[in-house]
């Protein structure tokens, strides 16, 4: 953290600093971020030059939305102070640029006032198309049953057991949950029908998917309850899952504990897409039928700024569902074969699919979704020697 300003709700903030330290030094003020994404250790020049999204996405679009100048040091070895007016072809192309054009190493963004307190409504669905219905209607019109809605995602479970989580900020004090104990977030949204309530602090809600980085502490035992009550809170994070997950990556452990059992070879599928709303639905009876995951999480955008973003191209008339899964699946015939289908579908729905994930695409399919030529023109302006890799063979050749 560099400074606040809080009359005129703004932070300038260091590229590698944390959310996670950014919310903590702005809730002081009763701000935050317009938009704070899930995991604490995301960093904002991550969020950035890679995206991220949450649950304030319906109303504040992407981070790199809120985003008021930059400096960023690029390939050129130049450090340039970058904005809407200043340098905009760089300002413009910088997110979902991955590094590739440079890197951020102060950001000025956008504040907002926020309440102590987060009150939440699970409202359980028995239809994917009447989930999707309610959600498109929360968007268009920003509240639910007269209330403003501040917060808005969903969890799928089934193709007959899906949730809309709905957030309104208060200054009601109250009983609180605490999801960092031995409840577990994502468990309990789940009921048998009609809406469920809970509130949080604030500040909880924020992190309320990372303790269990959503569902996948699952995959390290951290929700056997027996092994919970002796795992040291510090460590139910998303920063401790993610070493875990690059030491079995390293060593390949799980691939040789389930070779020696028997079992065939799994493949990473570890994905967020953003698909129109109106093909929504379609997305998920698809991916239900071809595609052993659950659960699934959902979470509406709309772009603020109407004049796009060249490298993540998605329309700032027309609202997207972000769908995420993250987990793995038996190997196919070929190489990244659910990947690759998953690619293919998103594709003919006219969706994205976010780079941090395994890609598959060609050279020329890349282009025609990434940026293309607008990407090159500012790749050759600011990075003219390469330097840094670009983006092609940073999303897709190094996987």
């Amino acid at each position: 953290m560099l400074s606040i300003d809080p009359d005129a709700r703004t932070a300038d903030v260091a590229g590698m600093c944390t959310y996670e330290h950014l919310v903590a030094a702005t809730l002081r003020y009763g701000l935050s971020p317009l938009v704070v994404p899930q995991l604490k250790t995301i960093t904002l020049g991550g969020a950035v030059s890679g995206l991220g999204i949450e649950s304030a996405s319906f109303r504040n679009g992407l981070p790199h939305e809120s985003v008021l100048e930059m400096d960023i040091l690029t390939g050129a070895g130049e450090l340039l102070t970058v904005s809407a007016d200043r340098h905009p072809d760089l300002y413009r192309a910088f997110p979902n640029s991955y590094g590739t054009l440079g890197y951020s190493t102060r950001l000025r963004i956008r504040l907002e006032p926020v309440a102590p307190f987060v009150a939440l409504r699970h409202i359980r669905f028995h239809s994917l198309s009447a989930l999707v219905a309610a959600m498109d209607r929360i968007v268009d019109t920003g509240g639910l049953d007269g209330i403003r809605v501040d917060y808005l995602d969903g969890v799928v479970f089934g193709a007959d057991e899906s949730y809309l989580c709905v957030g309104v900020r208060t200054t009601t004090p109250g009983p609180v949950s605490d999801y960092t104990g031995q409840d577990i977030y994502y468990r309990s949204i789940q009921h048998d029908t009609g809406t469920k309530e809970d509130r949080l602090t604030v500040h909880d809600y924020f992190w309320r998917w990372d303790t269990d980085w959503f569902w996948c502490s699952r995959a390290f035992g951290a929700q056997n309850p027996s092994l919970r009550r002796w795992w040291p809170r510090r460590y139910r994070r998303s920063s401790v899952y993610w070493k875990l997950v690059a030491a079995d990556r390293r060593f390949g452990i799980s691939e040789r504990i389930e070779k020696r059992q028997g079992r065939p070879a799994r493949e990473r599928v570890v994905q967020d897409v953003e698909v129109p709303i109106q093909r929504t639905t379609e997305f998920l009876q698809w991916f239900l039928d071809a595609v052993p995951i659950s659960p699934i999480w959902l979470c509406p955008l709309r772009l603020r700024d109407h004049h796009g973003w060249p490298l993540y191209p998605i329309r700032p008339d027309q609202t997207y569902v972000n769908i995420g899964f993250w987990s793995s699946v038996p190997a196919g015939a070929t190489e990244g074969a659910t990947n690759r289908a998953i690619e293919d579908k998103v594709g003919e729905l006219g969706g994205h699919k976010s780079l941090y994930s395994d890609s598959y695409y060609t050279r020329e399919e890349f282009d025609q979704l990434y940026g293309g030529e607008a990407y090159n023109t500012v790749k050759k302006t600011y990075d003219p020697d390469s330097r840094l890799l670009d983006l092609y063979a940073k999303a897709v050749q190094r996987r």
